[in-house]
């Protein structure tokens, strides 16, 4: 049986570094970080007090006042992520294809920020009190069910979780359906908001967060022998895919086309990848299978490269022995050394990311790459962006509980 070309036709963001995809971008290419110390909360007493938050953001420009206050951050980055990627893909959802259009948006903690909120008002004033919402704005699964609401989409529509892995599954399990013939058109990718007390002393607690206070800018440093940890942030990413067929027929523009997908398990440890990456390896050799590129036809790989002293090994280790000798000769680059690190959402913004570097042939660079670690020793594009041609990027995604998801994509050839 034949499948679908699936190409991406719209990119939407929400970022520490921007409100949308064209911010986030220009700054990405400028070296420019988004961390700054927590203001969501005072963390006065925590080993972490630094983050990577969205700033400005006003919910009310992509919903009324009443939903707002009946959303949970999380879904009002999907929804105000989902509304870019649409606008830039120039696709109306109407009753004639309304049934068509898939939904899938992954989130690794969901709802974290109303239930630590109300569970404070559990505790300070009685169950009684407690919000009629709490469930409906905790669950996951919320994310694509608001944004199929407030958009009309009708096709299939669900959450992946998969820890840190899950934007990018949501794209990879939304391309499938695609090739498949189960939709002609998905919103998809991820949406996280983790930054509250809770959220900060759960990550400290399993010894995974930066605790680089003093200097914030700084302290996202991927394959520096420096490194002491992740930053959390908080954003999302969402992408529209189409069915080749049915982009040209509207006379939609391919930003760059989908042409691998990879998911593998660890099966090894709940927060420590496989020895020498095996699974990330796994992953990116099943992308590149499905999508019939050799290893010297990638031209940069957006790392998962979280800043930690396992992960970052971990991956060099797999990307060398998927690609060999063409190893030391890809780009790479960890864009969270900017963004920190958006949890369920990093897969999908980075994936963005990488169809921009095709699209405007551009690498973002690796800021605080000062003191290189010698067990990371590939070309990870220190402090400064690469221009020129990219015919395709691969983009890699790890999370807790052995999860690893691979995208592949390559410039749009009609």
């Amino acid at each position: 049986m034949t499948t679908r070309r699936v190409v991406v036709t719209g990119i939407g963001m929400v970022t520490p570094l921007g409100l949308d995809t064209p911010s986030t971008w220009h700054a990405l290419l400028a070296g420019k970080s988004g961390i700054a110390p927590i203001t969501a909360f005072d963390p006065s007493g925590f080993e972490t007090r630094i983050a990577g938050e969205v700033k400005g953001f006003d919910p009310t420009t992509v919903m009324d006042r009443k939903e707002a206050r009946r959303t949970d951050r999380f879904t009002q980055f999907a929804i105000a992520a989902s509304r870019q990627a649409l606008g830039q893909a120039s696709l109306k959802i109407t009753q004639a294809n309304a049934e068509r259009v898939a939904v899938v948006i992954g989130s690794g903690v969901g709802g974290i920020v109303t239930l630590s909120q109300q569970y404070d008002v559990l505790r300070e004033k009685g169950p009684t009190r407690v919000s009629p919402f709490l469930m409906p704005m905790m669950l996951a699964d919320m994310a694509p069910g608001q944004v199929s609401i407030a958009l009309g989409a009708k096709g299939p529509n669900f959450g992946v979780v998969s820890a840190c892995a899950s934007g990018a599954d949501s794209v990879g399990q939304a391309y499938e359906m695609l090739r498949r013939g189960e939709a002609d058109a998905a919103l998809c990718g991820g949406a996280e908001a983790p930054i509250c007390p809770i959220g900060v002393a759960g990550f400290n607690a399993c010894m995974a967060l930066s605790k680089r206070n003093e200097e914030p800018e700084r302290a996202s440093r991927p394959f520096d022998a420096q490194r002491d940890g992740f930053v959390m942030a908080e954003g999302a990413g969402v992408l529209l895919i189409e069915g080749l067929d049915h982009a040209l027929a509207r006379g939609a523009v391919p930003l760059a086309e989908l042409v691998g997908y990879g998911a593998t398990s660890d099966a090894h440890h709940i927060t420590s990848p496989a020895p020498f990456g095996e699974g990330g390896a796994r992953a990116m050799s099943l992308a590149l299978k499905q999508s019939g590129l050799a290893p010297a036809d990638i031209d940069y790989i957006n790392a998962h490269g979280t800043s930690t002293l396992l992960n970052d090994k971990a991956e060099t280790e797999a990307i060398k022995a998927v690609f060999g000798d063409e190893a030391h000769k890809i780009r790479i680059s960890s864009t969270k050394s900017m963004t920190g690190h958006l949890l369920g959402a990093a897969g999908s913004v980075e994936a963005g990311i990488a169809v921009l570097a095709i699209k405007e042939g551009a690498i973002p660079p690796t800021i605080n790459l000062e003191n290189p670690d010698p067990d990371c020793d590939l070309d990870y594009t220190p402090w400064t962006p690469r221009r020129g041609s990219v015919r395709a990027a691969l983009s890699n995604s790890l999370g807790f509980g052995g999860h690893n998801a691979t995208l592949i994509f390559r410039r749009y050839l009609a």
